[in-house]
C-alpha cells in the first residue's frame, strides 16, 4: 500500500514531521536552511529552499500539507512592554528598531510568507483534483496580521483546516477559536491519544520516548519556559550545548571556572549563536502530541 505523502512547510527541526512519520506518512520538508544541534535533526527527506518560490503544482500526489511560518517578529509586536511597542512600531514603518535588535523581516515579508503556504494549497488543490487539507501553526501575535486563528494548543496558535479534526482531537487539549471547549488543562497524553491524570499538557508518546515529558505550553512561574528542575525539561531545553540551565536564562549563559571553583557567569550567549538558534529552533518545535493527532485526523 502507498504512503500518504505530507509536504513540511518550514520545517525547522521537524516537529510536524515526527508525528507525520509515526502514521505512516512519506514526509518531504522544506526550509531555506537545515536546523541541526547535537543530535537534534530533521528526521525526514529536507529539502533546502526559498518556501517563496515553491508552486503547488509540484506535489501532484499531496495528502496533507502543515507549516509554520517564521514567527520572531509576530512575538516581538505581541510583546506589551516598550520595547517590544518600539519594535512593533518600527516593523509597521513608524520609527527605529530599539538597539539590539536582531530581527530583519518588515510585516509585509512575514505576511508574504504566511500567505505563501495558502497560496501553495490552493495550487496543489487544483493539481491533484481535489481538495489537500492545510494546517498552518504560529504564534497568538500573529493574530492582528493574517487573522484570527481558528484553534489553539497551548501557545501554538493554529489555521487553516482545523475546524474539519477539532472534534476528534477534543483529548488532545486543542482550544476551537470558535468557542468549542475542547480544551483541558494540565492533562497528559496517553499513547493511544486519550487524556489522563494532571500535569504537562504534551507527553511524548512513542515507543522510544514513551512517558517522556516535553515543555509545557504555558509559561511557569519563573517567566521562562525552561526553568531549573522542570519536569518538563529536555536536555536540548536547559541548554542546547552542554545539558545545562545557567540563571533563568531561556539559553543559559557561558561560565568561567573561580578558584573555588563555583564557577562564575561571563556574559549571555550571542544572539546570533549556535547556541541561542537551538533553543529558539526548540521553542518553535511542534509537540508531538499536537502532530501526531492532526497525521492521524488525515489519513486517508
Amino acid at each position: 500500500m502507498r504512503k500518504p505523502i505530507a509536504i513540511d512547510l518550514f520545517c525547522g527541526l521537524g516537529g510536524w514531521s515526527e508525528g507525520l512519520l509515526s502514521q505512516g506518512y512519506d514526509v518531504t520538508g522544506y526550509d531555506i536552511e537545515a536546523h541541526e544541534y547535537g543530535d537534534q535533526k530533521y528526521p525526514a527527506t529536507l529539502v533546502l529552499r526559498d518556501v517563496l518560490t515553491i508552486h503547488g503544482s509540484e506535489f501532484k500526489d499531496a495528502t496533507l500539507i502543515v507549516a509554520s511560518p517564521p514567527c520572531q517578529e509576530y512575538s516581538y509586536m505581541a510583546m506589551p512592554f516598550k520595547r517590544g511597542k518600539q519594535i512593533a512600531a518600527a516593523l509597521r514603518g513608524q520609527g527605529e528598531f530599539p538597539e539590539g535588535y536582531t530581527g530583519s523581516r518588515t510585516v509585509e515579508q512575514l505576511n508574504a510568507l504566511f500567505n505563501a503556504c495558502f497560496r501553495i494549497q490552493r495550487e496543489t488543490s487544483e493539481t491533484t483534483g481535489h481538495y489537500v487539507p492545510m494546517v498552518v501553526e504560529n504564534v497568538k501575535g500573529a493574530q492582528p496580521w493574517v487573522g484570527n486563528a481558528k484553534a489553539n494548543f497551548g501557545s501554538f496558535y493554529l489555521w487553516g483546516d482545523v475546524d474539519m479534526v477539532g472534534d476528534r482531537i477534543y483529548a488532545g487539549n486543542l482550544k476551537m477559536g470558535s468557542g468549542v471547549k475542547a480544551e483541558r488543562r494540565g492533562q497528559k497524553m496517553n499513547p493511544d491519544g486519550t487524556a489522563h491524570g494532571h500535569g504537562s499538557w504534551f507527553k511524548v508518546a512513542d515507543s522510544k520516548n514513551r512517558g517522556v515529558k516535553v515543555l509545557n505550553s504555558t509559561k511557569n512561574t519563573g517567566g521562562s519556559w525552561f526553568a531549573i528542575g522542570s519536569p518538563g525539561q529536555t536536555e536540548l531545553s536547559m541548554n542546547p550545548v552542554n545539558g545545562t540551565k545557567g540563571n533563568g536564562s531561556w539559553f543559559g549563559r557561558y561560565t568561567e571556572a573561580k578558584a573555588d571553583g563555583r564557577g562564575v557567569s561571563s556574559r549571555y550567549t550571542s544572539s546570533k549563536s549556535h547556541a541561542r538558534k537551538a533553543a529558539s529552533a526548540q521553542i518553535a518545535k511542534i509537540p508531538f502530541a499536537l502532530s501526531e493527532y492532526i497525521a492521524k485526523a488525515y489519513l486517508p
